[in-house]
């Protein structure tokens, strides 16, 4: 195998880091400087300097803080996405209400780290983020899921209910047909007809949805 064969795997994982705070992005980058798959590129202290820096970077990975002076952060992270599909969104908060994780998730985040925990899961986060997979932070992830779900919503059935709950605890087709007690090609069509009523194609559309939604519960159907 040649080197320019591979240079592709062995290219660092870009990231910009937004927080309002120095001393935090010191400490930010300082973890992720310690792992040489990681290359901070930037750091932003208000979110239109965010915005500028990753059009200018199209970085793997933002590093956003959810409180920060002037525009909001929760209200740039579609527009961030816009700019720069390529960039996933890390958000970095003190805020620990599952109401503000699933509006961060709905807005076009893929990861939620609470400050508290960043020595310990940021790299993790970041990593997954760049890989395209969802992380959220566990312990809010289980007050999220002991929520109890509302009913059918935006004109799903029951049973797509269920096969959405299913999908957004990281079920595959044939598990979901096991728990479920239906065939795999049943699921699959269950599975198209939800992503053609909600105009979602990805499964991390799906999940984001479903955390929203609080459609996750405490306990899998069967």
């Amino acid at each position: 195998m040649s080197y320019a064969d591979e240079a592709p795997s062995t290219r660092p994982i870009t990231v910009v880091l937004a927080d309002d705070h120095a001393v935090v992005r010191s400490g930010l980058r300082m973890l992720l400087d310690s792992d040489p798959q990681f290359e901070v590129v930037a750091e932003a202290g208000d979110v239109e300097s965010a915005r500028r820096y990753v059009r200018g970077h199209r970085p793997a990975v933002l590093v956003l803080d959810l409180n920060m002076p002037g525009e909001s952060s929760l209200e740039a992270i579609p527009a961030l996405r816009k700019e720069s599909p390529e960039t996933h969104i890390v958000v970095l908060t003190m805020q620990e209400e599952p109401a503000f994780a699933r509006r961060a998730l709905a807005a076009g985040a893929i990861g939620y780290v609470l400050k508290e925990a960043a020595e310990e899961e940021l790299v993790e986060a970041v990593r997954r983020a760049a890989a395209g997979e969802l992380y959220l932070n566990p312990r809010l992830g289980a007050r999220v899921a002991s929520e109890p779900p509302p009913g059918p919503p935006d004109g799903l059935s029951e049973r797509e209910v269920d096969v959405l709950r299913l999908i957004a605890l990281g079920h595959t087709n044939a598990e979901i047909a096991n728990h479920l007690f239906l065939s795999v090609r049943t699921v699959e069509s269950h599975r198209a007809h939800i992503q053609r009523k909600l105009d979602l194609s990805s499964r991390a559309e799906l999940v984001r949805y479903a955390l929203d939604r609080g459609l996750v519960g405490s306990e899998t159907p069967g």
